[in-house]
């Protein structure tokens, strides 16, 4: 059979490749191998515990998806207490053919599923193989146990797969008045089979007498039924499986009309999660969108998928007098990303009216510098701030994606880019990316500590946890490194300062959902920690951030009644006194209701 599409579940990485090469035989030519891979979390445990054997499978299945075309490189991986829940709803999606699935026996469960849960609930053609190595490589033929019937196919198609050019015995036994199968329309039907062995008594001993001199048995499977119709097959399948050491594949075809055992559509993975309780759905997002900069490091796929989507990236830079750390950072993004491997189409200084030599240092480089407060200066005016700065970006990128990045960064490293867009070109359901990493705080030349930020752990996230706690697993929702799509970014606000991170990820919680964000981790990043006074200003914009989203989820009106300055201490060897400072954020519209901006996009 040619151009099938196969989904192969993966829960085990050991011999991946000769599992692949396998499924790859299976698909056929023309065929295409999905790679799902599945962990399970055993039950009373968070799914958050799957996060490391998720980015396991991830780094392995990748690997894979490189190595061959045929192989899909928009790789899942499910963290479940039932995975193959999900895998099952999407093989239905990408109308698959044939789910293959690593097979742990029939007692085991297999991403959550009994044997028999797996049979009835596939939706294709199944095939479960248990092996545990690929002896499949071997000179021996394979066994095929099948009377025949709409199982043949399949199973003729497996042990295909199997032998590699190898023989393929046929093992029939006569049914109970002796009768046999008509074996010359099977061997008409199927000339892959060169060898029939008869069976009339001790079925299973045949079988597994026949199956020493072979090095894979492929058998027909079915579900249990009701005891009235129940087969004696399974009681077979089981005792062949507890004897032979060889790999055994059960396969079942796909028969609409034979679905009167199936449970009902109420077992399906979207009812199941809608009834998740929130902590839960928390978890499993923690462990499916999380990634690591590592797993984007071959770069060279991240521009063949950048090719083959036809969207562009652009890396915007905001800055404020950074002339100590500005080069370096151009630098090492402009060297790896656009001059090596051409990943990057463009990057932009956003400059706040720096002071020092910012933009001259990146004017040297070939960099366009935009100075903020100019940008659509006559149509909206300008604020000061961050949030302005990359508000205003949005207009003078051109990228399909938007990458955001910090230029006071000391240790900076393509990772920081890369990390970013990984998940965006390989998950096309993720809308932003935020980055987290450790950070040396440091008093003077002194490390105090590694950790979160201040503000992050002391405002942000308890903040969160207490009032948007689907979001309560973003490990840094504060942090200056973060990319988006533009289709997204560009209907949002944006808070002009300190309180742009936060809005930004609120909004788009509220935009698409928790599962269209995600985090991916950047190691660690250094940079000139801020004087607490500097954090206690932060604090009080992103209050104030947070306060203006609780009065529009809850139809409050707080702010209104609000001091907005803040009487920070004045503690110096001659001073001692209350300075007053004015700090709010001005919410800036969506960039898409900007009649200049959206004039610009349709040119």
């Amino acid at each position: 059979m040619t151009g099938s599409r196969i989904v192969f579940c993966v829960s085990s990485v050991e011999h991946l490749p000769a599992w692949v090469d396998l499924a790859l035989r299976l698909a056929g030519e023309d065929g295409n191998v999905f790679l799902r891979g599945v962990v399970t979390v055993a039950a009373g445990q968070s799914l958050s515990e799957g996060a490391i054997p998720a980015r396991g499978l991830r780094d392995a299945i990748h690997a894979l998806a490189l190595i061959d075309e045929d192989v899909n490189d928009k790789v899942n991986v499910f963290v479940e207490y039932q995975p193959l829940l999900p895998v099952f709803d999407d093989a239905k999606k990408l109308d698959a053919d044939l789910i293959l699935c690593q097979w742990m026996g029939p007692d085991a469960l297999t991403g959550g599923l009994t044997t028999d849960q797996m049979l009835q609930m596939a939706g294709c053609d199944l095939v479960l193989l248990h092996a545990d190595a690929p002896m499949w490589y071997s000179e021996q033929p394979v066994l095929l146990s099948l009377r025949g019937g709409p199982n043949m196919s399949l199973g003729v198609r497996t042990a295909l797969a199997l032998a590699g050019g190898q023989p393929i015995t046929l093992f029939h036994a006569a049914d109970r008045t002796g009768k046999l199968p008509n074996l010359r329309t099977i061997l008409q039907s199927y000339p892959a089979i060169s060898r029939t062995v008869t069976a009339f008594s001790d079925i299973a001993e045949g079988l597994m007498r026949e199956g020493r001199d072979h090095k894979a048995l492929v058998m027909g499977a079915t579900f249990t039924q009701p005891e009235a119709q129940r087969s004696s097959s399974g009681g077979v399948i089981r005792w062949i499986f507890e004897q032979t050491d060889k790999p055994l594949a059960l396969v079942r075809a796909w028969r609409p009309e034979a679905m009167d055992f199936h449970p009902p559509d109420a077992s399906s993975t979207a009812v199941l999660r809608s009834r998740d309780d929130l902590s839960t759905r928390v978890d499993r997002w923690f462990a499916e969108n999380t990634f690591h900069s590592s797993e984007f490091a071959e770069l060279r796929s991240l521009v063949a998928l950048k090719e083959r989507q036809g969207i562009t990236i652009s890396v915007g830079l905001p800055a404020l007098n950074e002339e100590a750390t500005v080069g370096h950072v151009i630098d090492t993004i402009k060297t790896a990303l656009m001059d090596d491997v051409p990943l990057v189409d463009e990057i932009v200084l956003i400059d706040s009216n720096s002071t020092d030599d910012t933009v001259k240092i990146a004017l040297e480089r070939g960099i366009p510098v935009y100075k903020h407060p100019e940008i659509l200066a006559e149509q909206v005016g300008s604020q000061r701030g961050k949030g302005e700065a990359l508000w205003k970006s949005l207009h003078v990128l051109k990228g399909d994606l938007i990458a955001w990045v910090d230029t006071d960064i000391t240790n900076i490293h393509p990772r920081f880019i890369y990390g970013l867009l990984g998940p965006l070109l390989k998950r096309p359901n993720i809308q932003y990316v935020k980055g987290f990493y450790q950070r040396p705080i440091k008093v003077g030349d002194t490390l105090q500590a590694f950790g979160g930020g201040r503000v992050t752990e002391l405002v942000a996230r308890p903040l969160l946890n207490l009032f948007y706690p689907e979001l309560s697993g973003i490990i840094q929702p504060l942090s200056g490194e973060y990319a988006g799509r533009r289709t997204a970014l560009e209907t949002l606000p944006f808070f002009s300062g300190y309180g742009v991170e936060t809005g930004l990820l609120i909004d788009m919680l509220n935009l698409c959902g928790l599962d269209c964000i995600a985090q991916a981790d950047l190691e660690e990043r250094v940079h000139h920690n801020q004087p607490l006074v500097g954090l206690s200003k932060m604090s009080f914009a992103i209050l104030q951030v947070f306060i203006a989203r609780l009065e529009s989820r809850y139809d409050v009106r707080l702010l209104e009644h609000a001091n907005k300055t803040m009487k920070l201490i004045a503690y110096e060897p001659d001073r001692f006194a209350l300075d007053v400072e004015a700090i709010t954020d001005v919410e800036r519209p969506a960039m898409v209701s900007i009649p200049a901006y959206a004039e610009r996009r349709t040119m």
